[in-house]
């Protein structure tokens, strides 16, 4: 993705919100069900031929389908197209209903708690996957089911995707199947970089240098564009500069500041916000707060940071390296006279993979077609023609095959974007023509040294400390964010009063929560 997934950041009230939703409903269906109880395979119109061998698509069926993001423009013309593709193939069609990124962290779980009438659904790792799958949200999904109705997903998928899928040794989601590295980057005005002859981009260091003298020299310019306001829970830098500057691994970036050492095969959990790194980076933050290297007013941004890039009115931000080089690949067409670069501020440290569970697509466990909707994400994840359409809309118009491999952006391309069709990446994906080859050399360099660790798919259930993790999250907003932005003149006692305020919210026995499940996890691999 996909991964705008920084982007997708919730809320302080979406997440209390959510809280309520999922310890009020006890999980997918209204009647009390057990989860175990939910996922069972419902009645669908297919039964009969689910013994019988080749599955039976002689009765048409409508399926409805759920993503995140906003509807594109080009929505009906791209699907009326799929439509009648779908109906040739598998004597189905498909409607779709979008969750607009401001608002899908409260609405996702509420289709959900309703029970409402859909087939299938995005799902993520960082999108309540675990939540549903836990309170029977999800379908579960055996390997007879997978091989019969999915044969060609079946085949190429690898095993270790279906194994990182997983939750409590049962399936629920079709993962993606691509490589993803998920470290973040800086993307930066190289213009004005060689413009104050400033040193490479490569370090911490040599990035404060770049962002004070942007801070000092460019009037109207704000050096570091960041989005706090979206309910992101620590610095816009914290993943580059705490976690993969230090090999720390948070164990749930969305909503607790606990972690352990990548290294580390026992899994200890630790409060990063009790350590000398973050000490130590706090002073960092303060000294680029202190010269201005981003707005004094930054809390309450809700500005699109990459529009005010594009504007010239932001100088550089952090993102992952997909979004970055797309970003770098619309500038380069939009607006060449812009120069900008990519800089990776941790070139040295590990490079972990996203686990296939960052996109994927599940089906809801009231699904009345189940093996219809099995059948259609095999089709969206490995038939070349229904895996163009719906990833890059209209050829000729949306976008402009290349060969196989590459594409790129057609007159209306504007108008096929922005949603959440990384639920169905695979090997078929093409890239932009326009990809920047650096990111591309950043990339194959990463992919060659990815780090594997022993919890790389551990997912942890927040469920029996709901109110903590709210609690906690609340904390974060209100202390967290003010002390690493600068905006507190005594950091030590901003820092103390941190440490303070989320024991008070209950952090010792998340802690004690967590490590508890990391001792299991880890004592089931052995």
């Amino acid at each position: 993705m996909m991964n705008k997934k920084k982007k997708l950041t919730a809320t302080l009230a979406a997440m209390m919100t959510l809280g309520t939703v999922l310890s009020a409903c006890g999980g997918g269906n209204n009647n009390g069900n057990s989860a175990a109880e939910a996922t069972k395979a419902p009645a669908s119109s297919e039964g009969a031929a689910a013994n019988s061998g080749a599955p039976d698509t002689s009765k048409e069926v409508k399926l409805k389908m759920i993503l995140l993001g906003p509807q594109p423009g080009d929505y009906d013309k791209v699907f009326g197209e799929l439509n009648a593709k779908l109906k040739e193939k598998i004597n189905a069609t498909v409607e779709t209903e979008f969750l607009d990124w401001s608002d899908w962290t409260q609405k996702y779980p509420l289709k959900f708690a309703a029970n409402e009438d859909f087939d299938l659904v995005y799902s993520a790792n960082w999108a309540f996957y675990n939540d549903q799958a836990l309170k029977g949200g999800f379908l579960e999904l055996t390997d007879d089911m997978l091989s019969k109705y999915m044969p060609k997903t079946w085949e190429v998928m690898p095993k270790v995707n279906w194994e990182q899928a997983k939750v409590d040794g049962k399936l629920y989601m079709v993962p993606n199947n691509n490589v993803e590295v998920t470290d973040k980057v800086v993307l930066y005005r190289e213009d004005l970089r060689k413009k104050h002859n400033l040193p490479e981009i490569n370090s911490p260091e040599t990035y404060a240098t770049y962002l004070k003298a942007v801070a000092k020299d460019e009037k109207g310019i704000t050096a570091f564009g960041a989005k706090p306001a979206d309910g992101w829970k620590f610095h816009e830098l914290d993943q580059t500069l705490l976690e993969q500057n230090n090999n720390f691994k948070l164990v749930d970036r969305s909503l607790l500041p606990l972690a352990y050492k990548l290294e580390d095969a026992t899994g200890k959990v630790f409060n990063i916000y009790d350590t000398p790194e973050f000490t130590s980076l706090v002073k960092y933050y303060k000294d680029l707060a202190d010269n201005g290297a981003w707005s004094k007013n930054v809390v309450s941004n809700k500005n699109d940071v990459w529009q005010d890039v594009k504007a010239g009115k932001v100088s550089s931000y952090a993102h992952n390296l997909g979004t970055v080089a797309a970003n770098l690949s619309e500038m380069r067409r939009d607006k060449p006279e812009i120069e900008l670069g990519i800089a990776d501020l941790t070139p040295d440290k590990k490079k972990i993979a996203a686990i296939s569970t960052q996109n994927g697509m599940s089906v809801h466990a009231s699904s009345k077609n189940p093996e219809r909707a099995l059948m259609l994400i095999d089709l969206l994840q490995n038939d070349k023609e229904i895996h163009d359409l719906t990833m890059y809309g209209i050829a000729g118009s949306n976008y402009n095959p290349e060969g196989d491999k590459k594409f790129t952006a057609g007159p209306a391309a504007a108008n096929y974007t922005g949603f959440s069709n990384w639920g169905w990446n695979s090997p078929l994906n093409r890239q932009d023509a326009a990809y920047p080859e650096e990111a591309n050399t950043m990339f194959d360099k990463w992919q060659s040294s990815i780090y594997h660790f022993p919890l790389e798919t551990f997912v942890f259930d927040s469920t029996p400390v709901k109110n903590e993790v709210a609690n906690i999250g609340n904390v974060m907003l209100r202390y967290a964010i003010p002390l690493e932005y600068g905006l507190i003149e005594d950091i030590d006692k901003g820092q103390a009063e941190l440490l303070k305020q989320l024991k008070s919210a209950g952090l010792d026995k998340v802690q004690t929560e967590m490590q508890k499940q990391i001792d299991a996890f880890l004592a089931a691999q052995k």
